[in-house]
């Protein structure tokens, strides 16, 4: 069984676009794929081409990140990246924060 499920909030080294550069950013988990976890990037600002949906602190059930304004999450693109790239849990979206995540037919 995976460390991780739908709905964490995790820590990890990923790359938004081809042309950007990998940063450690937080990302919710949208679902397993044996040892890769498909996932939505988290950032301060919305995305100017892409959709994002704001995030707050009381949009988690346990945990939360590091902030004091709201973040996005930008839903327009999931990545893939392998479990071992993961630095650490920041913790767990609430039920009504997953409901408004658009849902992946597909990686």
């Amino acid at each position: 069984m995976s460390r991780y499920r739908k709905g964490d909030v995790i820590l990890a080294r990923i790359r938004i676009s081809e042309r950007g550069m990998a940063k450690i950013r937080p990302a919710v988990v949208i679902a397993t794929l044996g040892e890769d976890l498909l996932l939505y990037p988290i950032s301060h600002t919305p995305s100017w081409d892409q959709a994002s949906v704001p995030l707050s602190l009381n949009d988690f059930i346990e945990g939360g990140l590091d902030i004091l304004d709201d973040s996005h999450i930008l839903t327009g693109q999931a990545v893939k990246i392998s479990m071992s790239e993961v630095l650490g849990k920041k913790g767990r979206l609430s039920g009504p924060a997953m409901e408004i995540l658009p849902t992946l037919t597909g990686p």
